[in-house]
């Protein structure tokens, strides 16, 4: 499965799982989910983070956000 194909699935999972947690919009989510470190190595093909579990990733970004306390 090509790499675009791969975030392109997961994706929708990890905006589901910010919009519930943080109580934002979809078009939010994405914003603060690609504003943010783990959004960019998410969309690094370098990192392989792409290819790890929607709840990790979602668990990275989350553990930013607690240290960032801006969202």
């Amino acid at each position: 499965m090509e790499h675009f194909t791969t975030r392109a699935t997961i994706l929708p999972i990890i905006v589901e799982l910010i919009m519930d947690k943080f109580k934002l919009s979809e078009k939010e989510a994405l914003d603060a989910f690609y504003s943010s470190a783990t959004g960019a190595s998410f969309a690094d093909d370098d990192t392989g983070l792409y290819g790890q579990s929607p709840n990790f990733i979602f668990g990275l970004f989350e553990k930013e956000m607690d240290e960032r306390k801006d969202i």
